[in-house]
């Protein structure tokens, strides 16, 4: 079955479509000169601005409102793959395939994130019948690695008083606050050192874990690779002088490490121990996250006497050290929600490369003073283990605005669609609301979507339908509107 026989085929269409283009953060010229194609072939005016934003403009359809409606959503996407699958994302279309009223890809990210959110824009700019007022579709660039598409958006791209952000992941539930976040950024420069005589290499890998979002899955006791691995180092530099030659963990800020690996040279004749090691580890972490983690793994392979030089020793032991002392996960709860995390950080990625081990750390918070607080505590951590320290992607968080116009629409519509209420939430998650509110202080903003889980991850999945959902309440609401 293709995706394009799904319900509704019109919003279907053009989500398989999209999943054929590559679009990784940074390199979304194809999907942006496919969307300036698409306009042009449906005489639709467009406009991009000097970031690489897009904005294409339909006016109002069967309808008298003078309101104009900002859609927005970003055209790149995560790219997760697992670690034994060949794919590039710069050239390969992901495969997609259906399994038990799911749509998912084959050992990679599905890119339904913001991948539905625009093919639902399509549909609206190719739909003849629905009854809108004017719609401004707005296509960002570069929001998971970055967000420095709503940075860079122009002032003159929006002429709209109210923007549906198209980014969640949940059915039946309305965000209208989100967390602010940065990353803090650790870099270990190091000199390297020749093996000691009588050294094999050891080469330790963690694979199976779930990954997830770091803001909307961090609360869910997934496991962090980089954190599990640096355990069991600690447990083996304890007693066996190790050197290490390389640590490779986690790939993008916002997700939570799947899978970590470590070269190291150890002596010959500590092969047991640590074999011994590594097993029970396994069991511990098995042990801890057997709800959450079943196909969590960890394998030790012992090969020749080591070609390539070692990290001097000091920077080793100052390494392990701040990432043993680096806080990881939840922080803090809400105070005034129940249930919602209000700060949290991830242990994103470690990387060794070029004589530096650089560790990525990313922040959350809705409260901007805890996220701050917090990015000051991991920099201290870092500088007293003798890294570099440097911030980037800072952005704000989007105040909540609860009896907002365009929100008790939205829920109107809901409850005479479906019979229920829907659900007002914030989200720990980053949206590139808070931006746009820098940009458009007037806007009333609301952000909804379908239910996608597993998001940054090659687990990915996007819940079939809970988009006919999406699309039905979108549609009903444009039509009030």
């Amino acid at each position: 079955m293709q995706l394009s026989e799904l319900s509704p085929a019109c919003v279907w269409k053009h989500f398989e479509q999209i999943t054929r283009i590559p679009r990784p953060s940074g390199h979304e010229e194809q999907i942006v000169s496919y969307l300036e194609t698409f306009a042009r072939q449906r005489q639709l005016q467009f406009q991009r601005d000097a970031a690489g934003n897009l904005v294409i403009r339909k006016p109002a359809h069967h309808s008298d409102s003078s309101r104009i409606i900002a859609l927005q959503s970003h055209v790149d996407m995560v790219c997760e793959k697992n670690g034994d699958t060949e794919f590039d994302f710069l050239q390969d279309a992901i495969q997609t395939y259906i399994e038990d009223g799911w749509v998912k890809a084959k050992n990679t990210t599905l890119g339904a994130d913001c991948g539905i959110g625009m093919a639902v824009q399509l549909a609206l700019l190719d739909d003849t019948e629905s009854v809108h007022p004017a719609l401004e579709c707005l296509f960002t660039i570069n929001e998971e690695t970055g967000l420095t598409g709503a940075y860079g958006l122009g002032k003159d791209m929006l002429k709209a008083d109210y923007l549906v952000n198209l980014d969640s992941e949940d059915e039946g539930e309305i965000f209208i606050g989100c967390a602010g976040g940065i990353d803090t950024i650790g870099t270990f420069s190091y000199k390297t050192c020749t093996c000691r005589p009588n050294s094999r290499t050891v080469h330790i890998a963690i694979r199976g874990l779930r990954g997830g979002h770091s803001g909307d899955d961090i609360d869910k006791n997934l496991a962090n690779a980089n954190v599990l691995m640096t355990r069991i180092l600690m447990c083996l530099q304890s007693n066996i002088p190790l050197q290490l030659l390389s640590f490779d963990g986690g790939n993008l800020r916002n997700a939570i490490p799947r899978e970590a690996v470590v070269c190291l040279a150890a002596p010959c004749d500590a092969q047991l121990k640590i074999a011994d090691t590594v097993r029970e580890a396994e069991k511990i972490f098995r042990q801890e996250y057997h709800a959450t983690e079943p196909a969590l793994s960890v394998s030790v392979v012992f090969g020749h006497a080591p070609e390539e030089d070692a990290i001097e020793d000091s920077v080793f032991a100052n390494l392990l050290k701040s990432l043993y002392t680096l806080p990881n996960g939840v922080t803090a709860m809400s105070q005034d929600i129940p249930g919602f995390v209000e700060t949290s950080t991830n242990l994103a990625s470690v990387k060794t490369s070029d004589q530096t081990v650089i560790v990525s750390t990313s922040q959350r918070s809705s409260v901007e003073s805890k996220k701050t607080e917090l990015s000051r505590v991991i920099r201290t951590v870092f500088e007293t283990y003798g890294a570099t320290v440097r911030h980037s992607n800072d952005y704000p968080g989007w105040t909540p605005v609860p009896d907002s116009f365009l929100l008790n629409v939205f829920a109107d519509s809901y409850r005479r669609l479906f019979g229920k209420e829907v659900r007002v939430k914030t989200v720990h998650a980053g949206l590139e609301c808070g931006l746009f509110l820098e940009k458009y202080p007037r806007l009333e903003m609301v952000s909804i979507g379908p239910t996608i889980r597993q998001v940054h991850s090659p687990e990915e999945k996007l819940e079939i339908d809970s988009v006919v959902m999406f699309w039905q309440w979108l549609l009903e609401t444009l039509q009030r509107l």
